[in-house]
């Protein structure tokens, strides 16, 4: 089966009602949604249908009237009882498919959205929150719409078929089914204020599970090696009790709507039947015993319907909520602003600061200030000072992950601002501190993005990055799993992993922030033989905490409270007997 086309939704949700949130993203199918419709009025039928036929052939055989009108009845009602599966099955071909193709679909607009946000965006919000609603909200937009479209037409076909069918039969009693009604509706409007502000509640406590469990399964080794089993249950345990009371307090608020629709239902129905029985026994309006019949079986079905639809109040309900939630992420206007700007096809490698500041939303004061800098193309930059100096702000600079919000970047002379960050990163590569593994094999890693990367390039960018040699002595090689965030490979692997995939890029800018510092000695010889490599003939930035490992650089930055402290080579900084005398001083001690 072919894949449903994917459109960009983020342009088009601008908070406005879920409803038409949900009509535009079914737009695609409107044409089966409304041949779904109809296909399930006539399949339906029987139901509403029914009471009428029983209704003639009670009268048939109390008034004695031709016994040819029974057999007629009979043939009509099984005719459609037949055709009921058929239908049914193209019913479902047609409501069913037009609902999963608008869920994936909206999975595919969440992806791409969250692939737009910025940087910060991602920081703030726990990714436990965005896993829920990408596969939670839009599981439960699905249901709704398949519960709605189920039950609450069958029941909408009922009330519709049953009421015009009272109208023409026994008009008298018209009024008294007009009341029942709009009495279930008043109940449903009355109640769903407070269904939404519980459903609302609820949703906030269930996402905050999601990020509490990612959380306490990220820090498990932690929480074992410490001993603090205790305090995470206890943590976990205040989250799990806040969503029993939510919980507890909307299953409470759906119970009584439910009950109350019922009770006022069928007391108003057993009225009703008791009347239709008097105004039978003493002959007036010459209602007939088939009436009487069909009114008791009309007042079922139609209390049911009525009742059904009142039950589907804290569905829709739940499922617009979703849609909301969804539409949280879709309206988010933290998005990195590329549309028209100059894309870059070549890139020497210069980079410029002139005079860049940086404060972060909420935090008064700057994490970097007054940031001036001229990188030559192919220079080593290494950036040091003690932890909050500023150096990672300084590298997401770089990356283009944040804006300055003061001075000017410039990449080879022009202003980054001016230009698509996502070309100018295609000749950028990162090595990280912990470096990111996905769960594919060895060749999927390092050709990560390169999909024209044949064995041989692979293979030259291993062995560049000192990673061929365990590579072959793994069990399949370069088809090897390496696991979930490379769970398979010991810390050294996977960084020279990391650096073969900078390697395959030949980037122009690399940036390393703190490279080598989670790796046991030999580990670390290898990784910096590797970034020796790596390094030459292209503009790098390095943070390292170890000062050993940027010995090497073209000039050394010293950073304290967001802003340059000193600037030379290893040597110059030391004569000088400045700040970065004192760090060294106080790692050789």
């Amino acid at each position: 089966m072919a894949s449903p086309q994917m459109r960009p939704l983020d342009h088009r949700y601008r908070g406005e009602h879920p409803v038409r949130t949900l009509g535009y993203l079914f737009r695609a199918d409107r044409a089966r949604l409304a041949a779904a419709v109809v296909v399930f009025t006539v399949k339906h039928s029987p139901v509403w249908l029914l009471p009428l036929i029983t209704a003639s052939i009670i009268d048939t055989v109390v008034q004695h009237q031709p016994v040819s009108r029974l057999w007629t009845s009979t043939g009509v009602i099984m005719f459609i009882l037949l055709v009921n599966y058929p239908l049914h099955v193209l019913y479902v071909r047609l409501l069913y498919g037009s609902v999963r193709r608008m869920g994936t679909a909206l999975r595919s607009a969440l992806c791409t959205r969250m692939q737009q946000l910025s940087i910060g965006y991602h920081s703030r919000v726990s990714a436990g929150v965005l896993q829920a609603k990408v596969v939670r909200d839009v599981e439960t937009v699905e249901q709704m719409v398949q519960q709605t479209a189920e039950t609450g037409l069958g029941a909408l076909t009922v009330l519709a078929g049953g009421l015009v069918i009272i109208g023409v039969r026994t008009p008298e009693f018209l009024p008294v089914f007009l009341v029942v009604v709009p009495a279930a509706a008043l109940l449903v409007a009355r109640l769903r204020a407070r269904l939404r502000t519980h459903n609302e509640h609820f949703r906030h406590e269930v996402e905050t599970l999601s990020s509490r469990v990612t959380e306490m399964t990220r820090l498990i080794p932690v929480t074992r090696a410490h001993g603090l089993e205790g305090k995470a249950l206890r943590r976990m345990h205040g989250t799990l009790d806040r969503l029993l009371t939510s919980g507890m307090r909307l299953d409470l608020v759906n119970g009584r709507f439910g009950s109350l629709a019922w009770v006022v239902l069928n007391v108003v129905g057993v009225t009703v039947l008791a009347g239709a029985a008097l105004v039978s026994y003493y002959d007036v309006w010459g209602v007939t015993a088939g009436d009487v019949v069909m009114l008791s079986a009309f007042l079922t079905t139609l209390t049911n319907s009525t009742t059904t639809l009142a039950g589907l109040a804290p569905v829709i309900t739940k499922g617009l909520e979703s849609v909301r939630s969804v539409g949280e992420v879709l309206q988010a206007p933290e998005l990195e602003d590329n549309e028209g700007k100059a894309e870059l096809t070549a890139l020497r490698g210069a980079v410029t600061f002139e005079g860049v500041g940086h404060a972060y939303d909420g935090d008064g004061r700057p994490a970097v200030r007054d940031f001036t800098l001229d990188v030559t193309p192919g220079e080593t930059v290494a950036l040091v000072g003690a932890s909050g100096a500023g150096k990672s702000t300084v590298l997401n600079l770089v990356i283009g992950f944040i804006r300055p919000t003061s001075g000017r970047l410039l990449v080879d002379g022009t202003d980054m601002n001016t230009l698509d960050l996502r070309t100018y990163r295609r000749f950028l590569s990162v090595v990280p501190q912990e470096s990111i593994l996905f769960d594919g094999t060895v060749r999927e890693n390092v050709a990560y993005g390169m999909d024209d990367a044949d064995e041989e390039t692979v293979r030259a960018a291993l062995r560049d990055a000192n990673a061929l040699e365990f590579v072959d002595r793994l069990p399949q090689g370069l088809d090897t799993l390496v696991g979930e965030r490379g769970a398979r490979l010991s810390g050294g692997q996977r960084q020279r992993l990391a650096i073969a995939r900078a390697l395959i890029r030949d980037p122009r800018v690399l940036v390393l922030d703190e490279a080598t510092s989670a790796l046991d000695t030999r580990s670390e010889a290898l990784v910096q033989e590797a970034l020796a490599r790596l390094l030459r003939g292209r503009t790098t930035f390095v943070v390292a905490h170890r000062l050993s490992t940027v010995r090497g650089a073209d000039r050394i930055v010293v950073m304290a409270d967001g802003a340059i402290q000193e600037v030379g080579t290893h040597e110059e900084l030391l004569r000088r007997g400045g700040a970065y005398t004192a760090l060294h001083s106080g790692q050789v001690a």
